[in-house]
């Protein structure tokens, strides 16, 4: 399976977690920085950002791919058009939820929430 960071750096017990619940033994991350030019136009900067991934199509199109968004909402959803458009569906994805109490805060991992089941499940009710 392929992790693609797009936040911050996960730590090693999030990571466990994250095989633990998909029942992956091994898990291909890679760290992103989406670190975003607010001057120029957020899309181009997507099709910038995933190209250079150097993931070709067929990858896209029969790995298993799972997605940590980035923090930012327009950067996130601008990304997850993207891929959904090579891919040919929305990608699962990964979300953290803060420790209660902890400080500095930290993170755990919480679930994977399947976008496209929930895109599928939404079409019923059209």
């Amino acid at each position: 399976m392929i992790l693609l960071n797009f936040g911050h750096p996960l730590t090693q017990e999030q990571l466990t977690a994250v095989q633990s619940a998909t029942g992956q033994a091994a898990i291909d991350l890679r760290e992103i920085k989406t670190h975003f030019d607010h001057e120029r136009p957020f899309p181009d900067q997507i099709t910038q950002l995933v190209n250079s991934l150097n993931i070709d199509s067929q990858t896209w199109q029969t790995q298993p791919i799972l997605i940590n968004p980035p923090a930012h909402n327009a950067i996130a959803v601008t990304l997850l058009a993207e891929l959904h458009g090579r891919m040919g569906y929305f990608p699962a994805v990964i979300r953290l939820k803060p420790i209660p109490g902890s400080l500095p805060p930290q993170f755990e991992f919480a679930e994977i929430i399947n976008l496209q089941a929930i895109r599928d499940q939404a079409r019923t009710q059209r």
